[in-house]
């Protein structure tokens, strides 16, 4: 039987597991002892006394594992603590952490369990992580985030707290801020691969030190990695608040070292019972680790009986080990009430363009062996996959294809009107049992259509039919098309005028011409279908109306202009493209919901999706390496020392799992306008930027949209030296920005000087609209190359570039050049690419040793500009240099595969305006340079400082 011994006022009994008894601490000095006290603390004026637990293996309730608990007060609201220093246990015999050994745990999940006075308490002081609530070690700026440590008995971690003055807002870390003066000084473009700036969280903020507990920049990233406090701080600043994440971003371990998403199995999901956040490593745990306080909402929930169970191996778990709570991206199994049916199959309808210019430009022929070469990459691992082809010129023509059938059949419906489907059975089968019925048709399709002489093209109306194969269960629609669709339900109009461009009211044709697609989209997202779009024509294709598809339903588009299967080039590039996209896995019926610390709220949304309510994302289909933006706003003051922000994509595999993938991420918050700026992160504010000035252009004109991003620039520079630098006079000749931001006007220049808006009458409003389709859905590792393209010296690289590095395993690109013709030599060979095309300069009065080593011709005279495939000889030197090309393709994450062009530097004024225009230093055309660009900022900074000393 255990004793109960009162203790005096301002005493607290505390279990130590590794010495298997109890410590008492004075509250008020922290002072701790091993005998019961029998006097009141210091400063007690009520003389009543507490009872003090003794020890007893009958203490805890049976079935449950305890857990030490850091002494953390949570501030609701927020997700700050207030800690409470102690000092260490100092007492003979204390036994040493690397000597403890865990004890084996008996615990029986759900009813009944061991007996509890056969327990024991483990030895947590030998865990390989901390206490609950125990420190999280957050590096300083440029430091290596630490290994994960032992853990620490609580008192002790205090006592570090105390030492470090934290916990009472004393020691709290802060960004370096230097300012740095554009003026004159020459960019330095290395920059744009640095990380953000850290997250310097305060060292209770997670419950373990893992070093995953932040997501991976190419998941998730904020433009300010610290939260104002306050909207009225926000404002006063002028940075932007947003989130910038790819959620179902690639997996590229050998290329990028990218770590796999770690998956829950077990089907243990916790969640908060009032904001419904998930378990994560910011939570606390109280009451002996039986209970979870939220980060974001501050609610007390109860742990999942089996949180700390192994259900595969019927043993008890380490709590510590869980991947909730080590990693910040994880991905759980979700139970059947996370399902409003079975999971649904993956299904593509092909929705294919048989008309005379679609069978002469080769497009039907090359897409027909690409799909039939990717029947064994389509996923389909538990052979639930279904399949149905349409093909589309002035009529309908569907394909039966029964499991028992060699041979397809097709079927012609002419009613363009009134869609109907001409039969209710094997025009959508299974992939598996109709194999080679499907087979027979893709190897024979083009021919089938070869004498076709046909110019219409009722592509919506093959659009309609599609939706009613495939609407009752979800799915793909891979429309492909090389006309403008004429006939039927969607017909467009050419409305390329010339006249136009240039002009106010260019920014018409970038918008959709009919709504009919609009309206179609949105019906294809209420039955979970989404639209993919392949476009190729040598004429008007109206991408900014056929590209509202991909936009509501979570679809790309691709454009392929002057495609013509006949150049290799042409059928290789589409060909590996669209192969990659029917065997990328990809989520279902998916919903994304980002949810933040209390006084967040989610404001605006840019994306391809469709926003079912104020705060629901709608995917039929996640793709991978698509990007989203969401602005944030505060509604209320953040009171706690950090805040969370947690994005969940709910969606079923294309294996038939339903899976919830959850990004979780912390900010550590400032009421400080110049560690706003500290924290800013120059590529997710460029990225933030694109996405506003893309909605300019639709919604204004593309004046307006480009002047949107200068004025947004030019706000944020001229607070930064009025309230953060000490100079804020107002003529200068010195444009200060901070170190963080040094290349963020680079980047703004390459924005305004874009192909998707730029100024100028000669672009063709289908590349303007696909280079806006592009602006915002590629992620930041291929959307920062496309603004500011990479430039490499190849005749003079360094002995190391081109070849593998023997200690990484990774090919060396050679050094990134400033993007200004200045860089260009007559005798030299260049590479410019911007993740969508690459350019192989060749310098005139290049000697014919490189003319030999690269091409393999005699001499320069013998070179033949325009695309190109660069032969690979036996020299090391173009092997060096095809090496940079496939390194480089393969770093832009996505699907896409850059052509090559081959530039000779005095023919071909066309192609070689075009290789210039990527480099954005320069002078082009009535665009300024960047040096001239950064004088314009530098004037409106000057004019908003005399504006501020005016109001004053």
């Amino acid at each position: 039987m255990s004793q109960e011994v009162m203790l005096p006022q301002g005493w607290e009994a505390r279990w130590d597991p590794q010495s298997n008894a109890y410590v008492y601490v004075e509250q008020s000095t922290g002072r701790s002892q091993w005998e019961a006290p029998t006097q009141p603390s210091y400063g007690s004026t009520n003389p009543s006394v507490s009872p003090a637990p003794q020890p007893s293996s009958t203490h805890h309730r049976p079935g449950r594992r305890q857990y030490p608990t850091a002494q953390i007060q949570q501030v609701y609201g927020g997700g700050g603590y207030d800690t409470q220093p102690q000092q260490p246990i100092a007492a003979p015999g204390y036994p040493d952490q690397q000597q403890q050994q865990q004890q084996p745990q008996y615990f029986t999940p759900g009813f009944g369990g061991a007996d509890p006075a056969q327990q024991q308490q483990p030895a947590y002081g030998a865990s390989p992580a901390p206490a609950y609530g125990g420190p999280a070690p957050v590096p300083a700026y440029g430091q290596q985030q630490p290994g994960y440590p032992g853990q620490q008995p609580v008192d002790q971690m205090a006592n570090q707290f105390q030492q470090m003055n934290i916990g009472h807002g004393g020691g709290k870390q802060l960004h370096q801020i230097q300012t740095v003066n554009l003026i004159g000084m020459q960019p330095d473009v290395t920059g744009l691969d640095a990380p953000p700036p850290p997250y310097l969280l305060p060292p209770n903020a997670a419950v373990t030190a893992s070093p995953h507990i932040q997501p991976d920049p190419s998941y998730q990233r904020c433009t300010l990695t610290s939260m104002p406090t306050t909207q009225s701080l926000l404002n006063k600043s002028k940075l932007p608040l947003a989130l910038v994440m790819a959620p179902y971003r690639s997996y590229r371990g050998e290329v990028d070292g990218d770590d796999p998403v770690p998956v829950v199995e077990d089907s243990v999901i916790a969640r908060c019972r009032r904001c419904r956040a998930y378990i994560n490593p910011f939570v606390t745990f109280i009451e002996g680790g039986n209970r979870w306080k939220c980060c974001m909402c501050g609610l007390s929930n109860e742990v999942p009986q089996l949180f700390d169970w192994n259900q595969a191996e019927n043993k008890p778990a380490d709590r510590w080990s869980r991947k909730e709570l080590n990693h910040s991206v994880v991905e759980f199994i979700a139970p059947t009430e996370y399902m409003v049916r079975p999971p649904q199959p993956p299904v593509y309808a092909f929705v294919i363009d048989v008309s005379q210019q679609a069978i002469q430009s080769g497009m039907v022929a090359v897409a027909a062996r690409t799909i039939l070469e990717s029947l064994d990459n389509i996923p389909n691992a538990d052979n639930r996959t279904k399949v149905a082809i349409i093909a589309v010129s002035t009529s309908l023509h569907f394909f039966s294809l029964p499991a028992d059938a060699t041979e397809a059949s097709m079927l012609v419906v002419s009613d363009l009107s009134d869609v109907f489907l001409p039969k209710p059975v094997d025009l959508l089968v299974n992939l598996t049992e109709s194999r080679p019925a499907i087979e027979s048709l893709l190897g024979k399709l083009s021919d089938m259509f070869q004498d076709s002489h046909t110019v219409g093209n009722a592509l919506g109306s093959g659009l309609q039919a599609a939706h009613q194969l495939i609407g009752k269960i979800g799915g793909k629609i891979i429309a492909l098309t090389a006309t403008l669709p004429t006939l039927g339900e969607g017909a467009l109009k050419a409305r390329d005028d010339p006249k136009l461009l240039g002009t106010s009211k260019e920014s018409s044709l970038l918008n959709a011409a009919s709504s009919f697609y609009k309206t179609f989209a949105i019906e294809c997202s209420k039955q979970q279908v989404a639209v993919d779009m392949f476009l190729f024509s040598t004429n008007y294709t109206d991408v900014a109306t056929l590209s509202c598809l991909p936009r509501y339903t979570a679809g790309q588009t691709y454009l392929y202009p002057g495609f013509n299967a006949s150049r290799s080039e042409d059928a290789i590039k589409f060909a590996t493209e669209f192969g990659k996209v029917l065997a990328m896995p990809m989520g279902l019926e998916a919903v994304i919901r980002v949810r933040a610390t209390r006084g967040i709220r989610m404001s605006a949304f840019h994306g391809n999706f469709f926003i079912r309510s104020t705060d629901l994302l709608a995917l039929p289909v996640v793709p991978t390496d698509q990007n989203y933006v969401i602005e944030l706003q505060l509604e209320d003051d953040i009171k706690g020392s950090f805040v969370v922000l947690q994005t969940a994509i709910l969606h079923t595999t294309c294996y038939g799992e339903r899976r919830i993938r959850v990004i979780t991420q912390a900010m550590p918050t400032t009421d400080s306008i110049s560690e706003l700026y500290g924290s800013a992160d120059q590529v997710a504010i460029a990225t933030y930027l694109t996405n506003k000035a893309v909605e300019r252009s639709m919604s204004h004109s593309l004046d307006d949209a480009r002047n949107t991003i200068t004025k947004n620039l030019s706000d944020m520079l001229a607070v930064y030296k009025n309230q953060v630098t000490s100079s804020s006079g107002g003529a200068s000749a010195q444009l200060a920005v901070p170190e963080n931001l040094k290349l963020l006007p680079l980047l703004c220049c390459g924005l305004v000087k874009h192909v998707g808006l730029r100024e100028g009458a000669s672009i063709p409003p289908d590349l303007r609209a696909y280079a806006q389709c592009l602006l915002t859905t590629l992620p930041c590792q291929s959307l920062v190359p496309y603004i500011h393209p990479r430039f490499y010296s190849l005749h003079n690289m360094p002995n190391e570039a081109g070849n593998i590095n023997s200690e990484t395993g990774q090919m060396v690109l050679p050094p990134a050049l400033n993007l200004t013709s200045e860089r260009l030599e007559r005798h030299g060979l260049f590479l410019i690419e911007d993740s969508q095309n690459m350019f192989i300069w060749v310098g005139h009065e290049a000697v014919p040793r490189l003319i030999q080593d690269v091409f393999g011709l005699n001499d320069y005279g013998e070179l033949q500009g325009g695309k190109s495939t660069l032969p690979l000889l036996d020299n090391p030197f173009s092997q060096r240099v095809n090496n940079i090309i496939a390194k480089t393709r393969e770093l832009r994450r996505g699907v896409y595969r850059p052509h090559v062009y081959v530039v000779k530097s005095d023919a071909e004024p066309a192609l070689r305006s075009w290789a210039l225009s990527l480099l954005i230093e320069d002078r082009m055309d009535h665009m300024s340079s960047y040096a001239q660009y950064l004088t314009t900022v530098k004037n409106k900074v000057s004019h908003l400082i005399r504006l501020f000393e005016l109001m004053r």
